[in-house]
């Protein structure tokens, strides 16, 4: 239950959630738009007043030019203004106060004829006497002529016009090319850059507009603003979780919170492709460098119209006011977070609510289950230890009407009825517990007569596997006897005695009979070829005879084996596989040579393997016998056994028996390694039985292929590299 409460309560803060989020994101997005609306304005008021004092300042300076077209300026310009060392001509420093008149620099080359001095003296009239009315909404007002000359108004830096290096390149600035025919066609006010002054060291942005005369550029008029005024203005005043910033079409940065445009000569350009970064306060990193990119690709591609834009890569939301007058884009940088959180917050009431409600809830819920059930339900546990203890009389509180009331009746019924089930089987099991001596005493004497006729199947299968061994190796003896049989027939010995006899005919003449006679000088050379062949014949008998020895002894081991089979372990010794193998060839060498069979041989050098070496042999004998016996159908010339030694694995050794013989059905490759089962006529079906059981002693496995009748079969061996499960034997 109180995980249900707790989904239902989940389900509600989430949807409370969605809900809140959905209104609050509204709300926020449209007090957003409003916002930056009514920022943009008030901004704006300052750049449309700007235009209205431009306008009257152009004006003032047209009639100033008009009216003093027919005075003679020479006196008043000679002394108010002199000729400097360096080049330049300067307002005189005699009783010259910055703060109350404007200055004047003039480039060092400058023709000082009579109408320059008009227009001089015209721009320095005009400055006088509006600059310190606009004191209030500028920080400065200026005028340019286009020969190379600044008439200013700064009371915070009185002596610019003093202080300025006579090489400054005035006409060179932003805020002196933007007003040139080419660049300003429509002959407009136009902002500049932010720009760092190299005299006041401070950093400003200009308004400025051209003045023509008789469709000739002959000055530019204007005034300046401290972008630390801007800035504050802009970065202050923000809604909170939110920052300001401004920046040009051309992607030239005004205003950012983190980024001081006085870190670096020239202002910020967003879209430049490669901008200076580092530590340093004030630089911008290389991810508030894509951030503003993605600010204002968003501004650039929004539709017309639309103040807010989403900017989904930075969890974003960004509102934007055009600036009438400079053509600057305002904008605001909302995170959602700030928009979410509020969501969270109102959801979190939700959720501390519901789970206070789900912790009295819980409370109540223990005190009813602790009265109403847990006390009833302990009782009748109680009740459950007394009937497991053998006392049927419980008695419990079966007055209550609910479902515990019922459950009292119920089980008091079952004790009693317990109670009498259990007399009856007491009495039940009195006579059961003769009836199963009785049945027990019989099991026993099944059980020994099934252990006599086990031993006895036991004994005829040890007896089984003697015979079947003993009479492969036997085979082996009796045809290694008949052979030797067979070479001690063909020798001739009688040559022997007729060589005595005819040497005892001429024994007083011996070396004349060995030198003269015809007869007897072949004698000797006979003698010696009989004596060589006497020699090879021995040597054969005595090799066979060896054999025979070998395999008398190995019919020893069959007989060892299966008596250590009974009592003890073998012994595991080290073992060269590849000496075995030619062992069992060997003992299968006569049987092999009487059925024409070739053997092909590709055995892999490999270390000693831990083994028993008997058993091993006893299965390689098997597996060579069974493939001799299986070629006998094949013509002589297809009568092939190939075996193959090699590693099958990192710790395993592989011996492959393959032959060309008759090959084994797809059905009988599941039965061949039963007991008594054979395809041979006079087999009897144990040694490919007694041979996988020998292996399976040996921690290996003895496995058969065959592509069908006709085609052949291989046995596989697999043994271990060194002994695994095995019993050792000292």
């Amino acid at each position: 239950m109180a995980g249900r409460i707790g989904v239902v309560i989940a389900l509600t803060t989430l949807v409370s959630y969605l809900h809140i989020l959905r209104t609050m994101r509204a709300e926020s997005l449209d007090h957003l738009a409003r916002h930056v609306e009514e920022r943009g304005q008030r901004e704006q008021a300052i750049f449309v007043l700007a235009e209205e004092a431009h306008a009257l300042l152009k004006k003032a300076f047209e009639e100033r030019l008009q009216a003093g077209s027919q005075e003679d300026p020479t006196a008043r310009f000679n002394s108010m203004f002199e000729l400097r060392p360096d080049g330049t001509i300067r307002s005189r420093p005699q009783g010259f106060d910055g703060t109350r008149v404007p200055g004047v620099w003039i480039a060092p080359g400058v023709k000082v004829d009579t109408a320059f001095q008009r227009r001089l003296l015209a721009a320095y009239d005009v400055i006088a006497q509006y600059g310190p009315p606009y004191r209030a909404r500028n920080v400065n007002t200026f005028i340019f002529l286009t020969e190379g000359v600044n008439v200013l108004y700064w009371p915070e830096v009185p002596n610019w016009t003093q202080d300025v290096e006579p090489d400054y390149p005035l006409l060179s600035f932003e805020y002196y090319t933007i007003t040139r025919p080419q660049e300003n066609p429509e002959r407009r006010m136009a902002w500049t850059r932010s720009y760092k002054d190299d005299t006041s060291g401070k950093w400003l942005l200009s308004a400025v507009t051209p003045v023509d005369q008789d469709g000739k550029h002959i000055a530019t008029l204007g005034n300046d603003m401290l972008v630390d005024e801007l800035l504050s203005r802009t970065l202050i005043e923000h809604l909170p979780g939110a920052h300001n910033l401004i920046f040009r079409d051309d992607g030239q940065l005004v205003a950012h919170p983190d980024i001081k445009l006085d870190s670096a000569t020239g202002g910020y350009d967003i879209l430049a492709a490669k901008q200076p970064e580092g530590s340093q306060p004030g630089l911008p990193t290389a991810e508030q460098q894509a951030h503003l990119r993605s600010i204002f690709e968003a501004v650039k591609r929004r539709e017309p119209g639309q103040t807010v834009v989403e900017l989904p890569e930075y969890g974003e939301y960004i509102a934007v006011a055009r600036l009438q007058g400079p053509g600057w884009n305002f904008v605001t940088v909302l995170p959602e977070s700030v928009v979410t959180s509020k969501a969270i917050e109102a959801a979190r009431y939700v959720l501390v609510f519901g789970l206070v409600s789900l912790i009295v809830e819980l409370l109540i819920m223990f005190w009813v289950l602790r009265v109403q059930i847990s006390q009833p339900l302990q009782a009748l546990t109680l009740a459950t230890a007394q009937v497991t203890a053998g006392d049927f009389g419980v008695s419990l509180k079966s007055s209550r009407k609910d479902e515990l009331g019922q459950l009292a009746r119920s089980f008091e019924l079952m004790a009693q009825e317990v109670r009498q089930r259990e007399v009856a089987l007491r009495q039940a099991n009195e006579g059961l517990e003769q009836r199963v001596e009785e049945r027990t005493q019989e099991l026993k004497d099944v059980h020994q007569q099934l252990l006599r006729t086990a031993r006895q199947a036991g004994m005829a299968e040890i007896a089984t596997n003697v015979l079947h061994n003993v009479g492969n190796v036997l085979n082996s003896v009796y045809t290694a006897a008949q052979v030797a049989r067979e070479r001690m027939s063909g020798m001739k010995l009688e040559h022997v005695g007729r060589v005595a006899h005819m040497l005892q005919e001429h024994k007083g003449e011996l070396t004349t009979f060995v030198t003269q006679d015809a007869r007897g000088q072949h004698l000797l050379p006979f003698l010696d070829k009989l004596g060589q062949n006497l020699l090879d014949e021995r040597g054969d008998i005595l090799e066979l005879l060896g054999d025979i020895g070998r395999y008398t002894e190995h019919i020893g081991d069959i007989v060892k084996v299966q008596q250590n089979h009974a009592r003890m372990p073998r012994l595991q010794e080290p073992v060269s596989l590849a000496d075995l193998v030619e062992d069992a060839l060997r003992i299968n060498s006569a049987g092999l040579s009487r059925h024409q069979v070739k053997v092909e041989r590709q055995l892999t050098s490999l270390p000693p393997v831990l083994t028993d070496k008997h058993k091993v042999l006893l299965i390689l004998v098997n597996l060579f016998s069974n493939a001799k016996y299986a070629m006998d159908e094949m013509p002589p010339e297809q009568r092939r056994l190939a075996v193959k030694l090699e590693l099958s694995a990192a710790d395993r050794v592989r011996i492959e028996v393959r032959d060309t013989g008759v090959g084994i059905a797809p059905e009988l490759l599941t039965r061949i390694f039963q007991y008594g089962f054979t395809t041979r006529e006079n087999g009897h079906g144990f040694g490919l039985h007694s041979s996988a059981l020998a292996a399976q002693e040996l921690g290996g496995s003895l496995t058969v292929h065959s592509e069908g009748a006709g085609r052949g079969a291989t046995f596989i061996l697999e043994l271990p590299l060194h002994a695994s499960g095995l019993s050792h034997a000292s």
